[in-house]
């Protein structure tokens, strides 16, 4: 079952040529997507030759194989990770039943909203990149966001699989809303509110990859724990790519406060005016930036309180990340102590879970930063980068709408709106960046705002030229 199979139109391993209605469904689906690909992909760059990878096994060892493709000829399919035999539900009501290789009749909205939701995030990340290849930094940069493009691609794949599969016309038509959608659509903007801001700059990119596509990975998590045992297996092998998007977040991240380290020392100075004078991003602003996109990324984790959350881990849909890293698997008993604008609230631990999941998903987000402080600090500047507050900048939940700052703390209303450019970009802090965005192409060169990573891809040297442009 690990191996992939190239020979068939559409590439998989969940032998799909055994069923012929299933196949012919997919099949029509297919230049649908290709079209929406060529429409809302990468712009101008269909005809490039990409050095990319491409799964050919699910097995954790060897996995994908590396070559030069044009993205219209990459070959996306729909991979499972193999079935672990006897597995049973790890957590809620129905703990140490069997796992259901179908959809049970009383959780089948339930299941397809999970499914639509986590789909729809895939197409719209692509579509928020799209014209980011006119500004890239080197071909290393470009051939890591088509990367990511593709692998998006397929991830959408995935969930188009479990609808067609599992869900009849239902699902059928759930898997043609996912290409009517599209990010910062006035009239069909995508379902969650992060994946309809603009990427139009690279560090925007480099913090979604490392706040937002973190946030994917918690979802993933999630999912991949479900009683729904198609669900869990596909959640599995995509978590796999995901990885390589968090390391481009955070490697980028690193680059750009390495090469703002390097400029102060030339200059002599921390002070951002000079920084920014000579053409690097000042930590400030670097600073202003994780806090748009942290506290933007928090939301997708939804309210503190969640009935949804309780019912969806009681009934086995969702569990919680590394779900058998818990003594408590069913919940019943526990309680959660939760700050609220009104006070310390204790709450039942089932309503609680999205709180629990934001407050590991923070922890996992602090590792970067420790890194990049350990840089600024061997550098002998004083500046710390922080995380925001859970509670900054929220619009849904206890904290929605509320005037607090980004270490937590509330504040009169007026002082937030008069202080809010201060915290997040401003108009001149992202037309600054904007400015730095110059487009460099020559094999090994890198823009001057960011520094070059330490290695190339696939044990190939940095200059290789993996972006083939026409």
């Amino acid at each position: 079952m690990s191996g992939v199979n190239y020979s068939e139109k559409i590439p998989n391993n969940v032998n799909l040529v055994s069923d012929r209605t299933l196949q012919r469904a997919l099949e029509h689906w297919q230049p649908h997507f290709i079209e929406w690909w060529k429409g809302m992909g990468p712009s101008d760059f269909q005809s490039a030759d990409v050095y990319l990878r491409t799964a050919t096994s699910v097995d954790a060892q060897g996995w994908a194989t590396y070559g030069t493709v044009k993205m219209p000829d990459y070959r996306w399919g729909i991979f499972l990770a193999d079935q672990q035999a006897e597995r049973t539900i790890g957590f809620g009501d129905q703990m140490g039943q069997p796992v259901w290789q179908q959809v049970p009749g009383e959780y089948r909205s339930t299941l397809r909203r999970l499914i639509v939701t986590q789909g729809d995030t895939e197409p719209a990340s692509v579509e928020q990149q799209r014209l980011l290849g006119h500004t890239c930094p080197s071909l290393y940069d470009l051939r890591n966001l088509f990367q990511i493009n593709v692998e998006e691609g397929r991830h959408l794949w995935a969930m188009v699989y479990l609808l067609h599969a599992y869900f009849g016309r239902d699902g059928r038509e759930e898997a043609e809303e996912l290409l009517a959608r599209h990010s910062g659509d006035a009239d069909k903007p995508r379902i969650l509110t992060t994946f309809n801001e603009p990427i139009s700059d690279w560090l925007s990119l480099f913090c979604f990859t490392y706040f937002t596509d973190r946030d994917g990975k918690y979802q993933l998590k999630s999912l991949a724990e479900s009683a729904f045992d198609p669900l869990s297996r596909t959640c599995r092998f995509m978590l796999t790519e995901e990885a390589h998007h968090m390391f481009v977040g955070e490697t980028g991240l690193g680059r750009v406060v390495k090469r703002t380290l390097e400029v102060m020392k030339e200059i002599g100075s921390d002070d951002p005016a000079r920084v920014r004078a000579a053409g690097a991003i000042d930590l400030p602003t670097l600073q202003k930036y994780l806090n748009f996109w942290c506290s933007s990324s928090l939301d997708l984790f939804g309210s503190e309180i969640s009935s949804n959350s309780a019912a969806n881990f009681a009934n086995g849909l969702k569990g919680r990340p590394d779900e058998n890293q818990y003594e408590d698997h069913v919940l019943r008993s526990s309680t959660f102590k939760m700050a609220t604008p009104a006070g310390t609230e204790e709450v039942p631990m089932l309503n609680a879970l999205n709180e629990v999941m934001r407050e590991s998903y923070l922890k996992d987000c602090e590792i970067g930063l420790k890194r990049w402080n350990r840089q600024i600090e061997r550098a002998g500047f004083p500046f710390r980068l922080t995380l925001p507050s859970s509670r900054f900048r929220r619009t849904i939940g206890a904290w929605a709408g509320q005037p607090v700052t980004p270490e937590g703390k509330m504040v009169d209303k007026d002082f937030h709106e008069k202080h809010l450019g201060e915290w997040i970009p401003s108009d001149p802090d992202r037309a600054f960046v904007h400015s730095l965005m110059q487009k460099v192409v020559e094999p090994g060169k890198m823009a001057a705002w960011i520094a070059p990573p330490d290695r190339g891809i696939n044990n190939l040297p940095v200059a290789y030229e993996y972006v083939k442009l026409h």
